[in-house]
């Protein structure tokens, strides 16, 4: 596995892909090398099966265009954020030696993903402590190693972004990524239970967000994202549309 420019955090498949798969979408199409981690496999999740999910996921990623995806196999709904999983996500993020990460928000309506914002964070920051021992798949002790930005997508709850990605020429991209999550959102002809995320309303919501967040910069379409860190720039232009 090589190391990436962004290292894709996401409580459960399709995590990823609806809070922040129109950045992935952008920073591959400008050259960046992007690995998606699922925490869990989804196994709570009330519709779709853990199989279907991972068929799913692996079919999304080609979708998105990532250059690798894997599940650390947390346990959905009780994952903790103890030793053990940071250790492991310790271990990932050594090994990806990324710049900048995309993990869950900090709060939300489903309980991992505010646990899963909160594991990532801490583990990128232990991540750079050298007195921390970690081995690679190969049993090379690792080199200590922390993103330069830890980046929180937005998901179902309605949050201020402090800054928001132009996905305009991704939005479709993006949206064929979601879909490619058949078994979790808007399909007429399911017999499986209806979710807060299975509606047609959820599905539409997805662009109608996307949209707003582009209407904040003055673009089509748009991805928001918080941060808990100062962000800082070194170029004005950067600044400028």
């Amino acid at each position: 596995m090589k190391t990436v420019d962004i290292l894709a955090f996401g409580a459960h498949p399709d995590d990823v892909e609806l809070g922040c798969g129109g950045s992935i979408a952008l920073a591959i199409s400008q050259g960046k090398h992007v690995a998606i981690i699922d925490l869990t496999r989804g196994e709570l999740g009330t519709r779709g099966t853990v199989e279907t999910r991972k068929k799913e996921a692996t079919e999304a990623a080609a979708i998105l265009g990532v250059h690798h995806r894997e599940n650390m196999g947390f346990k959905d709904g009780f994952f903790k954020n103890d030793t053990s999983h940071k250790m492991a996500l310790i271990q990932k993020i050594r090994t990806f030696r990324p710049q900048v990460v995309f993990c869950n928000t900090f709060e939300d309506r489903h309980i991992d993903h505010g646990r899963g914002n909160q594991l990532v964070s801490e583990a990128c920051f232990l991540s750079g402590l050298s007195k921390i021992e970690t081995k690679a798949d190969n049993g090379d002790i690792q080199v200590a190693w922390r993103p330069k930005l830890i980046l929180e997508y937005i998901q179902w709850n309605e949050v201020k972004p402090d800054i928001v990605f132009d996905i305009s020429a991704h939005l479709e991209t993006k949206l064929k990524a979601v879909k490619a999550f058949e078994t979790q959102f808007f399909d007429p002809g399911s017999k499986e239970a209806e979710t807060p995320i299975s509606s047609q309303n959820f599905l539409d919501s997805v662009v109608y967000r996307a949209k707003n967040f582009g209407r904040l910069i003055g673009k089509d379409a748009g991805e928001g994202f918080t941060s808990k860190q100062t962000l800082s720039v070194d170029n004005i232009e950067a600044l400028i549309s």
